[in-house]
């Protein structure tokens, strides 16, 4: 009688380690994403971004080589209420929804680095779509020659529509293959190449075409360069 307790018992030990050791392995292995983050392109090397975990919908780590300076926080976007607008001096004011942006218009990739004027800085592969191609639509008036950039927190900046014609300036929905993080200005953040952070505009909602060749955003504002060129010192003297 003894030994068929024994045995019971052993039984019931071995099933558990077994339970035991399946549960670990299932909490253990990493959630399968379907995306595989971009280290590098064309022989360069990227900076990495952190995977994000989510709980309950609430994203709960950051980018790791990004820091968050923004003036508000990072905003979190509705996607299915988010419309980018075209307006200003254009023939026909225009809204986009997400989805057609990215549905309706040629993507292209860039490897370009964010400078900051903290000092710090991030080499990595971005994926959006032309501006130009955006506003193509809307018919810029010939008055037009600068666009102002508005953010969901109300920041704004502003570039030349020349300089973004010859580059060819994106807006991106990507970073490293990996959608955009809030933190980095989800749905779209401005790659304002050869310009310092500020001008690289998170949480885009608007570009607003002007004949205003001297405005001054929320830092330009505030004493920094209104061309915000790398070769330049960033605070106007």
């Amino acid at each position: 009688m003894l030994r068929r307790i024994d045995r019971s018992l052993l039984v019931a030990a071995l099933l558990l380690v077994v339970v035991g050791v399946y549960t670990f392995n299932q909490l253990s292995t990493p959630t399968v994403r379907d995306y595989v983050e971009v280290t590098e392109y064309q022989g360069e090397r990227l900076s990495s971004i952190s995977e994000f975990r989510e709980n309950q919908g609430t994203r709960l780590s950051s980018v790791a080589d990004f820091r968050e300076n923004s003036i508000k926080g990072p905003q979190t976007i509705n996607v299915t209420d988010y419309r980018l607008s075209i307006t200003g001096l254009v023939e026909n004011q225009t809204e986009y929804t997400y989805s057609e942006v990215l549905e309706g218009f040629t993507s292209q990739e860039k490897v370009v680095t964010l400078n900051c004027v903290e000092g710090w800085s991030a080499t990595v592969l971005w994926v959006g779509v032309s501006i130009m191609d955006l506003v193509e639509s809307a018919g810029p008036s010939s008055d037009a020659v600068t666009v102002i950039f508005h953010a969901e927190d109300g920041y704004t900046t502003s570039l030349l529509l020349e300089y973004i014609e010859e580059r060819d300036l994106i807006l991106a929905y990507k970073i490293n293959g990996v959608t955009l993080p809030k933190e980095n200005g989800f749905p779209f953040q401005l790659v304002a190449e050869s310009k310092w952070g500020y001008k690289w505009c998170r949480w885009v909602v608007e570009l607003e075409f002007s004949d205003d060749t001297e405005y001054e955003g929320y830092w330009e504002r505030r004493g920094y360069s209104d061309s915000g060129d790398l070769d330049e010192p960033f605070v106007e003297r």
